[in-house]
């Protein structure tokens, strides 16, 4: 069931965050942040009005958020999501419904385009999938934008106009 965050599902966003960082392209940050910080960043998405959903079946195995795509003022209409998922609960359906329903809260408070910013480049298909199987348009590629692993890494960028 999709619902949104609140500040009790901070330990398992934090697990699922945490795994993302030490195994994966999907995020380029480099050290996990503590319980604190994702606290901190999740209060401040909800402040700043914009939705931070979680995924629970049985317990949190997935969150999913909108943020500003950018800072300046021209880019107020637009929002870039987040999506991570606990690996155990891949390809179950949990994504898309996170993602989908993302996109309806985003269109409801009147945001006109979503932006996917993709670590791993062509090596993240699955979350490339994801957002092409919701409508998501393939705009560019970033090359070796990210360093991690010992190794560069490219950024797959998709966008998808918000219904009004």
């Amino acid at each position: 069931m999709v619902r949104p965050a609140v500040e009790g599902d901070i330990p398992s966003i934090t697990r699922i965050y945490t795994h993302h960082v030490l195994n994966s392209v999907a995020t380029f940050e480099l050290d996990p942040p503590a319980a604190e910080e994702m606290s901190r960043r999740w209060e401040a998405i909800r402040n700043n009005g914009y939705p931070y959903l979680v995924y629970e079946d049985a317990s949190v195995v997935g969150y999913a958020y909108a943020s500003p795509y950018r800072s300046r003022p021209a880019y107020r209409h637009t929002v870039e999501d987040s999506i991570y998922m606990d690996p155990s609960h891949s390809g179950k359906g949990y994504g898309a419904a996170l993602l989908e329903a993302l996109i309806g809260e985003c269109a409801a408070l009147g945001f006109q385009q979503m932006i996917a910013v993709i670590g791993g480049g062509g090596g993240n298909t699955a979350s490339i999938r994801l957002h092409q199987k919701l409508g998501f348009l393939h705009v560019g590629v970033l090359t070796g934008v990210g360093y991690k692993f010992g190794s560069a890494v490219d950024t797959v960028l998709m966008q998808l106009a918000l219904p009004s």
